[in-house]
């Protein structure tokens, strides 16, 4: 993965997080922008996957032949393959889970919603959100030991029916399932994994349902034993 990148919720809010963020040893620096976005400041978290954090933003406008019916919609329902209907979070890897977790939660100000707390006391995952969702992100423990790797990018689509019904496209289609349909334990998605032609995990959810509204909400805490009942590759 090239990088993530965050829109900061103002640009007072961003100059917070890059004042946060100078001088920290994580710091990279500002760029002019990318595909849908002005200025970004970037970084680099503790296991070297590159964080990029912005304000100003391209909003989508449809063109003519995908314009909506309705106005509140940002285009027309697609209506082929299996309707992905936005991007919903990304899985990356790390050697060192708490050192991230202390990262994210101290620099960018993330919030932290579930995590899985090994026997011996380590942090093997962490779930964050920056909104009110129950996750936007996460990291679980690599082990490899190799730093800055991927495991995944989720595409969510309307319902869980909608996953059922991707992973029949996909067979009908020649796609590698890796694994599902299925529900993980933590954060209650119901999923499906596959690979892209570049070689690149995929998962297919009904994902974001739960929401986090309490401001004092305490981070749910799994052991390696309970987080198995949902939890693939530990």
């Amino acid at each position: 993965m090239g990088h993530m990148a965050f829109r900061a919720r103002s640009e007072q809010a961003l100059e917070r997080r890059v004042a946060a963020l100078k001088g920290s040893g994580y710091d990279v620096g500002w760029s002019d922008g990318d595909l849908g976005h002005g200025p970004a400041f970037a970084c680099n978290d503790p296991d070297g996957h590159r964080v990029e954090l912005y304000y100003e933003t391209e909003w989508y406008k449809a063109p003519p032949e995908l314009r909506p019916a309705l106005k509140n919609q940002a285009q027309r329902f697609p209506a082929r393959g299996i309707n992905v209907r936005r991007l919903d979070h990304l899985n990356c890897l790390a050697v060192d889970i708490k050192a991230n977790r202390i990262f994210f939660e101290n620099y960018l100000g993330c919030r932290l919603t579930e995590q899985i707390v090994m026997n011996d006391g380590s942090e093997a995952g962490m779930w964050f959100t920056v909104c009110n969702k129950s996750y936007d992100f996460a990291y679980t423990r690599d082990h490899t030991g190799t730093r800055g790797r991927f495991h995944h990018v989720t595409y969510a689509v309307d319902c869980r029916e909608d996953v059922l019904r991707a992973a029949d496209i996909f067979l009908e289609n020649g796609v590698f399932i890796e694994t599902g349909p299925h529900k993980h334990a933590i954060q209650q998605t119901f999923f499906l994994y596959v690979y892209e032609p570049g070689g690149n995990r995929v998962e297919v959810a009904n994902a974001g349902a739960r929401l986090i509204l309490a401001p004092d909400w305490k981070p749910i805490v799994w052991s390696k034993k309970s987080a198995r009942r949902g939890r693939l590759g530990d």
